[in-house]
């Protein structure tokens, strides 16, 4: 496996590469979130590059030349990433994989630069949100994303009142969730921007692979699926969509980096239960459901 490390002011976007020996015909760009994630974007780019495809991760803040948390964080810098992989590396089959907050910046790079044959969206959500601090909890009045200096219209979630760790019961979710779950869920409400705001998954011209658990702790993204599978179908979207929705399914989903050489961070599944109570609560049916995405995903990568 071969590996390349990206800088703003070398490349213009910070990222890691993990690339097969013997090369590859298409790549995989990764979008997770910060830098300094618990899961490092470059263990999903291996992980892709395990099965022949290379693995492109682009880092959304934490790092130098990135917003220091998530906002305002330019879509603009996924274009020389797009660049290098088509221009340098020659690979013209090019997919997006964003999980969690990474889906909101694979949709908007899909839609803005284009080109992407397959969008597949984990644990996602179906608008981008007001800015925060590094606290997570102070609003920033400003989008999450940007496109050409421009904010992207959002949605504002309110977390002022969040409590880490705190678990609630809620009469529209189907197990316990934390108060990021009520602030997001609550945010769905305000019918007027999420519609000016909605993520616009009809215009990437990819096809659509969709990923949730339906008890995801963290936010309600099995809702979100739904909206944006609604949306897709109401608009008459002619690429290939598909749905996937885990029962007792939680937000950590999606495909997950190689087991044999990550035992150390296997080993701490139990303090992942913690943090992830659906997980922690169905840890046996989750970890198999880590088994079919990633087979769904890498067939899905490699259909076309």
């Amino acid at each position: 496996m071969k590996y390349k490390d990206f800088n703003i002011k070398e490349h213009g976007f910070v990222g890691h590469m993990a690339e097969p020996d013997t090369g590859s015909d298409r790549a995989v760009i990764i979008v997770m979130g910060g830098e300094q994630s618990l899961l490092p974007g470059i263990k999903f780019a291996e992980r892709f590059a395990d099965y022949g495809i290379t693995g492109l991760s682009v880092s959304l803040f934490g790092a130098e030349g990135l917003p220091n948390s998530p906002n305002q964080i330019p879509v603009d810098m996924f274009l020389p990433a797009v660049r290098f992989l088509r221009e340098q590396n020659g690979i013209q089959h090019i997919s997006i994989y964003g999980q969690s907050m990474g889906s909101i910046f694979a949709v908007l790079a899909a839609q803005y630069i284009g080109g992407f044959e397959n969008l597949i969206m984990v644990s996602p959500t179906h608008v981008p949100f007001e800015g925060t601090l590094k606290d997570k909890k102070t609003m920033t009045g400003r989008s999450v994303a940007t496109w050409k200096g421009k904010d992207i219209p959002f949605v504002t979630a309110d977390f002022s009142k969040v409590k880490a760790g705190k678990y609630q019961r809620h009469p529209d979710a189907k197990c316990k969730v934390t108060g990021m779950w009520v602030a997001y869920h609550d945010a769905y409400t305000d019918i007027d921007k999420v519609n000016a705001a909605k993520l616009h998954v009809e215009k990437t011209s990819a096809r659509v692979l969709l990923i949730a658990g339906d008890e995801d702790e963290a936010w309600p993204a099995e809702y979100s699926i739904k909206v944006i599978e609604k949306d897709l179908k109401d608009k008459g979207y002619d690429k290939d969509v598909k749905v996937i929705v885990y029962p007792h399914g939680s937000h950590l989903n999606g495909l997950m980096p190689n087991r044999e050489r990550e035992k150390k961070l296997y080993r701490m599944i139990p303090l992942i239960g913690l943090m992830y109570k659906t997980f922690g609560r169905y840890r046996k049916e989750n970890l198999s459901y880590f088994e079919q995405s990633e087979k769904e995903i890498i067939e899905w990568v490699k259909a076309l």
